[in-house]
């Protein structure tokens, strides 16, 4: 049984959910949405592929910057400045 409130003996309630259970479905729900064609290596290289387009062609000015957020480890290394094939 489900409270909304106090219980009427005004004596506490144990608020705890598990939600086990939901995340399991949530997770159901996910991979349903996906299709049955989703392939997780081909969306990771897509991915890769963007992040590459995405840094490629800067400017020298834009390059340095690039480069010192990456070895701040702003942005993850990767990439030669050009892009991808």
């Amino acid at each position: 049984m489900s409270h909304h409130g106090p219980t009427p003996s005004g004596e506490p309630f144990d608020w705890s959910v598990d939600l086990g259970a939901h995340e399991m479905l949530r997770r159901a729900h996910v991979m349903d949405a996906l299709g049955a064609d989703w392939d997780p290596v081909e969306a990771l290289r897509g991915e890769e592929a963007a992040y590459a387009l995405l840094y490629s062609g800067l400017s020298p000015e834009q390059q340095r910057i690039h480069d010192a957020l990456v070895a701040a480890g702003v942005l993850p290394p990767g990439g030669d400045g050009h892009a991808a094939a």
